[in-house]
């Protein structure tokens, strides 16, 4: 019998000019950019919390603290990367995954499929088992002001 676990992810980057623009991956055009301790990608920062959670293994920012120079400004698919090779470690592998993203602008509808196959690729699992949705505040808040983008994402795992 398989053991399956959900686990849930947030998180919140403060919107700036001057940075990167980073998102699932794939770097976008637009004039502001995600703030943060590594490249400040929100949606592959939730994904790696919800997988963490899921496995009972505490969160991204125990495995990899803001306050470690080694993690400056890296890449978080590599991020992603140390999870996956850390959950499976102890015997989990991922089902799927359903992920959220805030974001008032750019729109990115155009680039959730390039997102989704590099969050597969990563994680090695089929493409149609990782969901990427895309919304708006509708001018609401943090993310309405296009101040910050913010995600969510949950993610399915099992163990036989």
């Amino acid at each position: 019998m398989k053991e399956f676990r959900v686990g849930q992810g947030y998180d919140v980057h403060q919107l700036q000019e001057g940075y990167d623009f980073w998102l699932g991956g794939i770097k976008l055009e637009h004039d502001k950019g995600s703030v943060g301790h590594s490249d400040a990608d929100v949606l592959l920062h939730v994904i790696c919390d919800a997988m963490l959670g899921a496995a009972s293994l505490r969160d991204i920012g125990f495995h990899f603290p803001d306050t470690d120079p080694a993690y400056k400004g890296i890449d978080s698919k590599k991020l992603l990367l140390e999870v996956v090779r850390i959950v499976r470690e102890k015997g989990f592998s991922v089902g799927n995954l359903d992920a959220t993203v805030c974001l008032q602008a750019p729109k990115i509808a155009k680039r959730v499929p390039e997102m989704a196959e590099c969050i597969a690729k990563i994680i090695g699992i089929d493409v149609d088992r990782v969901s990427v949705k895309a919304t708006t505040t509708e001018r609401l808040g943090f993310v309405g002001r296009e101040e910050g983008v913010s995600a969510h994402c949950v993610v399915l795992i099992y163990k036989s």
